[in-house]
């Protein structure tokens, strides 16, 4: 099994797709093939790879910067390393592309060189949020900015699907992202999309405000990419905020250290469930191959993280599911215009 790495995309690349690539080859047994500047690339991998892991270089001598416009800069740069690295899947070198480059880069790239399964008209991005008691997808969260309620449909039944196959949760329930929990509550994207959902066939469940998405009461809750987005920042700041709070808190006074010790093991594990190098990188679901889009500032761990869900959809079969259901069930819509990625 081999993976595609964009050794080029983190913002401080490549020395964390390096590191994180030969901790996956260590520990997954892949093989990392490095897309990107084999001059800069080369150098480095002799000196860290004594152990001869499976990782090799492709050469990309263009990279697509976190300040490119997407299509301008896949133009103008053609052997990009997002472009070079998707070639490579398309041509079944690998089996998934991973790179926390340039969202729209990606996006556009894997547009141009892979396209969408059949019946997709926008693919959407769909990450794992930490809820009580697990992990709930949410799609999208930055793709689609401006979309119509079947592309809603559309990203409900990828998300269910992709619940299904890599979650393992049998018939996931579904909820639409709305300001009340009411069927009459939410803007007209949400009403509209509320009564396709109700005779899609999914496990609809309803509106779901944010505290319900965070009790865990959807496994799969679909929005749009702008509001989405939203909600992702603003759940990572105030996570962030939290973090900061308590620590400054247990130093406050003896008395607070000594029970910050006490409960150091459990804010441990919290802050593992919501750091976001767990999990790694987000599915670009609807596109006709597996790509995963990190972080810009992704560290070794968060690049080793975003391998390994690579390979978990792998193993799940994830594409071949999307390949073989998606054409049956969704009605073919003709996309108005490219997605623009946040």
């Amino acid at each position: 099994m081999t993976i595609i790495l964009d050794a080029m995309g983190s913002d401080n690349h490549p020395e964390p797709e390096i590191a994180g690539a030969l901790a996956a080859a260590e520990s997954l047994n892949e093989e990392i093939i490095l897309v990107g500047n084999e001059e800069i690339l080369a150098p480095k991998l002799r000196e860290q790879n004594k152990r001869g892991l499976p990782v090799r270089i492709e050469h990309a001598p263009d990279v697509l910067t976190m300040t490119d416009k997407p299509v301008e800069g896949a133009k103008l740069k053609p052997k990009n390393s997002m472009a070079v690295g998707l070639q490579l899947v398309k041509e079944g070198r690998g089996e998934a592309f991973v790179s926390a480059g340039n969202t729209g880069g990606v996006m556009f790239n894997a547009l141009r060189v892979l396209g969408r399964i059949k019946g997709v008209s926008r693919p959407a991005m769909a990450p794992l949020f930490p809820v009580r008691d697990g992990y709930a997808v949410v799609i999208d969260i930055g793709a689609n900015a401006d979309v119509r309620p079947e592309f809603l449909l559309e990203f409900a039944i990828m998300g269910s699907l992709y619940a299904e196959k890599v979650r393992h949760i049998a018939n996931p329930r579904v909820g639409i992202l709305s300001n009340g929990e009411e069927a009459g509550k939410g803007n007209q994207l949400v009403k509209d999309t509320f009564h396709l959902l109700e005779n899609s066939g999914l496990n609809f469940v309803g509106n779901i405000e944010p505290k319900m998405l965070f009790a865990h009461q959807a496994d799969v809750v679909v929005t749009d990419g702008f509001t989405g987005n939203i909600l992702l920042k603003t759940s990572e700041a105030v996570a962030r905020l939290l973090t900061d709070v308590i620590k400054e808190q247990i130093k406050s006074s003896l008395i607070s250290s000594i029970g910050g010790l006490l409960v150091k093991p459990a804010l441990k594990n919290v802050k593992s469930m919501m750091d976001p190098g767990e999990v790694g990188a987000v599915p670009l679901l609807g596109i006709d191959g597996l790509v995963f889009i990190g972080h810009g500032s992704s560290d070794a761990k968060a690049i080793f993280s975003a391998i390994k869900g690579a390979r978990t959809a792998i193993d799940a079969g994830l594409l071949a599911a999307m390949q073989a259901e998606l054409p049956r069930r969704l009605v073919p819509t003709t996309p108005n215009s490219t997605p623009a990625a946040e």
